[in-house]
């Protein structure tokens, strides 16, 4: 749905340290059914060098990085180390050439002490067949610890410790294997300013080391204190490589966005809405999210978007009531709402969520239960169920919603993408909801079947009907919603009226500079 161009502005040629990497990546693609991940992407590092990665949800850096440490085998391309052709078909070949990485989403065991989890797998055998050497153990946990600067007891139960220090386990970790290449991912994302700086200090002194630094950040004040060259990813190619001081934060984030939309989506925005519909003043949940505040009036669709990780599918599940609110209050048509997501729906809530097969269908019922199984009370309020109305009921939605099944006894689950999706629709017309809460609507289904969800939602709003919508594709936001809310950090970081509603703009707010 989205065409790149060559951006106006042109990254200044590249002075690399010294003539051999230590690690280099050349012609690198990666093809998933469906998507084309990587595209062609060569990346190096030096020793002793913090190489940033940049690029927006989708850009391919997971990917990526899952194929340099062996997640992933690539499709075509070549790895080279320090000059030499090697490759790395899985894991155990990348810790060979030294390379860890570590993840957002620790891989510690919680009930383990540090040194436990630092040579998990990997123990020193004692005396006695079957047993650990306990002290070496400890005494080889406390060098690691030494080396960056942690002073903490090694038999301290790694649940006990703070986010900032687990981090510097998994750092440890990496380089008790002895790596000399490693890729950090978001590091910063869930540490203090006080932590942030302290993991500065221990990246500074990898560095004086010799270790190589990927690091993924979208926070463009580390990203130039931090970096020595910086590198932008986008739909999958490798768009620009610059140093630092030859650049700025406006022109990597025309780097990281620049494209052309598709207007394949574009609808006649709102501009005059109705009443406000939901109301959601200072909201704060046991999730994360904290202080939020929206409206969504009837007869608009608004954005909710941002990084992956702000808070975006944390605040639709506060407002249906299935996350415990801790602070703060929802209105719907002015009335305070509370409970869980049955009273949620009755109350004309309709929350069509992001992993539609787990949490949105039945898959093993058929295509008409899983379409009325949120109108039941409506259609039976007796409680005595009619098989024809029902099936009358059903097959009209089916007609209505244009669902490609030979009839609503069809089982759900052989459905494609984009029918499963217009059935988790369909049940809430059915319930005749008023608030519609779309999270990742589009998500794994093709360009045809986002046109007619898409589609769906614009007659939603014109029936009278108020959306949020919640989407990683930027592109979608700026042409689908009348406005939108950026969250950063579980808070919401701005509001962008229609006029100012730009990929670039939600980028900027999305991203601490």
């Amino acid at each position: 749905m989205t065409a790149a161009f060559e951006p106006a502005w042109e990254p200044p040629p590249m002075v690399t340290p010294e003539p051999t990497p230590l690690l280099e990546l050349r012609g690198i693609s990666k093809t998933f059914p469906g998507v084309k991940a990587l595209d062609d992407v060569s990346f190096a590092v030096w020793p002793g060098e913090v190489h940033m990665l940049l690029g927006e949800n989708g850009a391919g850096k997971s990917s990526l990085m899952k194929v340099l440490c062996g997640a992933y085998r690539p499709d075509g391309g070549a790895f080279f180390h320090r000059g030499q052709q090697v490759e790395i078909t899985g894991p155990a070949d990348a810790r060979r050439l030294g390379i860890a990485v570590i993840f957002q989403e620790f891989s510690l065991v919680p009930y383990l002490d540090i040194a436990q989890n630092i040579f998990l797998g990997r123990e020193f055998p004692g005396r006695i067949p079957g047993t650990v050497d306990t002290r070496r153990l400890h005494a080889e946990a406390r060098r690691v610890l030494d080396q960056i600067g942690m002073d903490i007891d090694t038999r301290t139960l790694v649940h006990t410790l703070g986010v900032a220090q687990q981090q510097m386990v998994e750092i440890a970790k990496a380089l008790s294997q002895n790596a000399r290449i490693l890729v950090m991912d978001e590091p910063t994302a869930a540490l203090s300013d006080r932590e942030t700086e302290r993991l500065f200090a221990m990246v500074r002194k990898l560095q004086a080391d010799g270790v190589a630094l990927v690091y993924i950040s979208h926070r463009m004040a580390e990203v130039f204190e931090l970096g020595d060259r910086i590198t932008v990813l986008r739909d999958g190619r490798k768009v620009g490589s610059v140093l630092p001081a030859e650049t700025n934060a406006d022109d990597l984030v025309r780097l990281m966005v620049g494209r052309v939309v598709d207007t394949t989506y574009g609808r006649d925005f709102c501009t005059a809405p109705g009443d406000v519909v939901l109301d959601v003043r200072g909201l704060t949940a046991e999730t994360g999210i904290t202080d939020v505040n929206l409206t969504v009036r009837a007869g608009e669709i608004v954005g909710l978007c941002g990084l992956v990780g702000s808070g975006r599918t944390e605040v639709a599940r506060a407002i249906f009531g299935a996350d415990k609110v801790v602070s703060g209050e929802v209105r719907v048509f002015g009335k305070l709402r509370s409970g869980g997501p049955e009273q949620a729906a009755r109350s004309g809530i309709a929350l069509i969520p992001e992993s539609r097969k787990t949490q949105g269908l039945a898959l093993i019922r058929s295509v008409g239960d899983n379409l009325l199984v949120s109108a039941l009370g409506r259609l039976f309020p007796s409680g005595v169920f009619q098989p024809g109305l029902a099936r009358r009921e059903a097959d009209d939605l089916v007609q209505r919603l244009r669902i490609a099944t030979p009839n609503s006894r069809r089982t759900v689950k052989v459905l494609s993408g984009g029918n499963q999706q217009k059935v988790v629709i369909g049940k809430w017309l059915a319930a005749q909801a008023q608030l519609f809460i779309f999270d990742e609507p589009t998500r794994g289904i093709d360009v045809g079947a986002k046109a007619e969800i898409f589609a769906l939602i614009d007659g939603l709003v014109k029936a009278g009907a108020a959306v949020l919508m919640i989407s990683s594709e930027q592109s979608e936001i700026v042409h689908v919603c009348d406005r939108a809310y950026v969250m950063r950090a579980g808070r919401v970081a701005g509001e962008l009226a229609r006029a100012d509603l730009t990929e670039e703009n939600i980028v900027r707010l999305g991203m601490h500079q």
